[in-house]
């Protein structure tokens, strides 16, 4: 940047003079180095306009300089004058330009130019009293016994001060141990649900009355159209559109990191504290707070701001888990079989998610036909919850589907399974019971990997498990050819296949799930059972299910050959 001006007046110098003190305040000139600037261009300008004729001003600002130049125009043999000042780029220097010739803007420019000139009259006047301090010091130094006794008196104020300090850090340590601790505790609790509700419900729970004598959580997607929006605070609305802390109240909080407000027009009698729920992705809601007593300690005021953020998070992970589960359950519901209607052979399938926890797992079930006109039935479950369990169980069932397609026996198949998910995943476990029903034969054959054994009921009544040698989990490091079995089948006999969510309970193991459901089959006449299979399936999952909360899917599909087909289960 070059600016140049022509100076023949005194008109002319003062404007040459108003507009270069101008360009050094836009180009960053401290105001000490500007005035000096401008007191060494003024006299300089006297002397130009005592010799007379016409004089240029040059201003240049490059590499962090600003240049004075002040030479004839006339070329008469005088030194050119030149000064500079250090001064950063301007952010725009497009506020630099020409004074005016109104002699009104001139008079006001030249006295703006004054406050330089007063600020340096501020630094000397803090020099005089510095000097007036030390002359002070040095006439409290001469007074001898005087000195001794006032730093006597002064080292017993700082004893007294020591000990009020050591009081005082003694509190204020406790009490950041007291806030350390609860933070710590209430971040578990929050944590520790994947609910949103639950969330929701417990910060009133955790602050009220120690921290706060009410509590409003504000969510964004909780408003519903149903209904008229609430009325929230100004400092809420506030604090949900700039993302940061807001206190209103009729005095200044003075809480660090957080804006000072006006009370709000809903409750202008209460102090309110609003924290925006602020997540990565997107703000949440706001938390607002009123205080137990007339305001908070600024400790605890950070304290709440920190929780809040915490309680963001735990919301999010809540809302992201809630979102998986929902995509994974509803792809797990789209892939349920719809059993195949089959001639003297009834089939019913039943699948719970669990009631609490992670709700989706990979559990699954099928039916279908081979080529040959056997019909298949399979019921397995992949290690995991979730929708990679979700997404997994849908590849293994494809896959089985695939394979049956090339004919093969349950185990040929559970053995190519077994290679797949090996080489798939092989990270990730599965376990499977196939059974396949032959047309014309009263036999039925039937492998497993290390599922729970499939129980078989009789027309007499009886029940029996069927638990000879299966082969190990699905996809473990382990090359292995899953054998096949076979059974004897008379018309009224029904076979269920089961996953472990229906059976095994942490306190007592398999086992004993195991014996309820064989006599929960027993107990049911072959009649109910070729009347209505589907009714039958919900009266054995009542009582099974009845005890506790389940942390697991559970799936169920019973297979029952009509009493009225002679000696044979046929699948046409």
């Amino acid at each position: 940047m070059t600016r140049s001006w022509h100076i023949s007046t005194v008109t002319d110098a003062a404007r040459a003079r108003i507009a270069t003190a101008r360009l050094a305040a836009a180009y960053g000139v401290p105001p000490l180095e500007r005035t000096r600037l401008a007191a060494a261009l003024s006299g300089r300008l006297r002397q130009c306009l005592t010799k007379g004729g016409t004089w240029r001003l040059t201003v240049r600002a490059a590499d962090g300089l600003l240049g004075l130049e002040v030479v004839s125009s006339s070329g008469a043999g005088e030194p050119a004058w030149r000064t500079t000042a250090p001064c950063p780029e301007p952010s725009d220097p497009s506020v630099c330009t020409d004074v005016a010739d109104d002699p009104a803007l001139l008079a006001e420019a030249l006295l703006g130019a004054d406050e330089d000139t007063a600020l340096v009259l501020e630094k000397l006047a803090e020099q005089e009293q510095l000097v007036g301090f030390h002359r002070e010091e040095l006439h409290q130094t001469n007074q001898g016994v005087v000195a001794l006794h006032a730093e006597l008196d002064a080292a017993g104020r700082a004893q007294r001060e020591a000990f009020s300090a050591e009081r005082r850090a003694r509190r204020e340590a406790e009490n950041a141990r007291r806030r350390l601790t609860f933070l710590a505790d209430a971040s578990a609790a929050l944590t520790a649900s994947l609910n949103q509700e639950q969330i929701v419900r417990r910060l009133p729970e955790l602050l009220v009355p120690e921290y706060a004598r009410a509590v409003d959580v504000w969510l964004f997607d909780a408003e519903s159209d149903r209904h008229p929006p609430a009325a929230h605070p100004a400092a809420a609305v506030l604090a949900a559109r700039t993302g940061k802390p807001q206190y209103a109240a009729a005095r200044p909080g003075g809480l660090p990191g957080i804006e000072d407000h006006p009370p709000s027009a809903l409750d202008p009698t209460r102090p309110l504290l609003c924290v925006p729920l602020a997540t990565r992705r997107a703000p949440l809601g706001v938390l607002t707070l009123t205080p137990p007593g007339e305001r908070w300690d600024p400790d605890d005021a950070v304290m709440l701001v920190e929780l809040t953020r915490r309680a963001s998070t735990a919301l999010d992970n809540a809302r992201r888990f809630e979102h998986n589960r929902d995509i994974a359950e509803t792809l797990q519901r789209a892939l349920l079989t719809e059993l195949p209607s089959t001639p003297g052979l009834r089939l019913a399938a039943r699948y719970l998610p669990a009631t609490y926890g992670l709700n989706v797992g990979g559990d699954w079930y099928d039916a279908f036909r081979q080529p040959d006109g056997s019909l298949i039935v399979v019921i397995g479950d992949v290690t995991g919850h979730g929708l990679h369990a979700a997404v997994m169980m849908s590849q293994l069932r494809t896959a089985l589907r695939a394979y049956a397609v090339d004919g093969g026996s349950p185990g040929q198949l559970l053995t190519r399974l077994h290679l797949f998910l090996h080489h798939l995943q092989p990270d990730l476990y599965a376990t499977a019971v196939i059974a396949r029903f032959q047309p014309g034969e009263p036999l039925l054959t039937w492998a497993a990997a290390g599922h729970p054994p499939p129980v078989l009921r009789g027309p007499d009544g009886r029940v029996r498990t069927l638990d000879a040698k299966p082969g190990a989990m699905l996809g473990i490091p382990l090359r292995q050819e899953i054998a096949d079995h076979t059974v004897h089948l008379a018309p009224g006999s029904t076979l269920a296949l089961y996953t472990d969510g229906l059976v095994e309970r942490r306190a007592q193991g398999i086992d004993p799930g195991i014996e309820r459901l064989a006599a929960a089959l027993g107990a049911f006449r072959t009649a109910e059972l070729d009347r209505d299979l589907d009714g039958s399936a919900e009266r054995i999952l009542d009582p099974m299910l009845s005890d506790s909360e389940r942390d697991d899917d559970v799936c169920l599909l019973l297979c029952h050959l009509d009493s009225a087909v002679s000696g044979s289960a046929e699948g046409r």
